[in-house]
């Protein structure tokens, strides 16, 4: 093992004891330092991670790459002042984002009829309350698939989120309605060990996102909306839905949104209301009722 792959594993131990995920990071980053020994490199320059960047097909786009090889490269020139770090914004960043689906209560009604009709039963019951869980709060859906059985609190009507994205915990809320759902499928699929996972497949193996994501397709297309013109609906759109329902409903009611947003922020698990704020692109009503909203301010001024 060379200096530069000792250098990789302290690296990603340092970034994610103080609570970065670096999913793949570390792959993508050894196959950076196995292309600098084939080469017979062992000094970081900036020519050799910009030619690597631009060229390897894997790991996102050029400047992905060259973003994540720029943290690697400012912790070996801190052990080694001949390393280089390549500058911010010398690979042209590509900041588009998927226009989402925004599904509608007629649209989610007929995907959780179409998963109650699954066999056997139980992947039936699973997949419609965990479509149901992510519907009405917005979760991340790795963060469904993580909660263990101890995660829910009946009694509170509290869903406890550990360690997600940006290694933040919190608690989620959820509805009468939503806490009578969770508790009639807990009676179905009965688990005495709190660590055990909440939803679990016919063989008592947590659920795996490809698992979901491949019954959540067909579903999508048992119910005709994986035609729907202008993109294919994505599971991820869920959360997009949900935050959209919520802003809407505060312009609607006269809320002070901008006084809401770090709520909405906290319960989506975002690590600032910035964050928030993309989801008004993504509906031209929000948009609309956000500029009404502003000219009603500035005409009382």
């Amino acid at each position: 093992m060379t200096s530069l792959d000792v250098a990789l594993v302290d690296y990603v131990a340092v970034r994610r004891a103080v609570g970065y995920k670096l999913d793949g990071v570390d792959g993508l980053l050894g196959r950076f330092i196995a292309h600098l020994h084939t080469s017979g490199i062992d000094t970081l320059t900036v020519d050799c991670a910009v030619e690597w960047a631009t060229t390897t097909g894997r790991g996102g786009s050029p400047a992905r790459r060259l973003t994540i090889i720029r943290g690697f490269a400012r912790y070996m020139q801190a052990l080694d002042s001949a390393h280089q770090v390549p500058p911010p914004r010398i690979l042209p960043v590509n900041r588009s984002r998927p226009t989402p689906y925004l599904y509608s209560d007629d649209d989610i009604t007929a995907v959780m009829a179409a998963a109650r009709r699954l066999q056997p039963a139980q992947l039936a019951a699973t997949t419609e309350t965990i479509i149901g869980l992510l519907w009405v709060t917005g979760m991340r859906v790795g963060e469904v698939l993580a909660l263990n059985v101890g995660d829910f609190n009946q009694d509170s009507g509290v869903v406890t989120v550990w360690l997600s994205k940006f290694a933040k915990s919190r608690h989620v809320p959820v509805a009468s309605s939503t806490v009578a759902a969770l508790a009639r499928y807990r009676t179905l699929h009965p688990a005495s060990d709190p660590t055990a996972a909440m939803f679990a497949t016919p063989k008592g193996r947590r659920v795996s996102y490809n698992k979901f994501a491949e019954v959540f397709a067909e579903l999508l297309t048992d119910t005709g909306l994986i035609t729907v013109a202008g993109g294919r609906p994505r599971i991820h759109d869920l959360r997009h839905s949900f935050a959209v329902r919520t802003l809407l409903g505060w312009y609607r009611d006269g809320t002070d949104v901008h006084a809401m947003l770090p709520r909405l922020s906290t319960y989506l698990g975002h690590v600032e209301p910035s964050s928030t704020y993309w989801y008004l692109s993504a509906a031209p009503e929000l948009m609309a009722l956000a500029a009404q909203r502003l000219e009603h301010h500035q005409e009382a001024q």
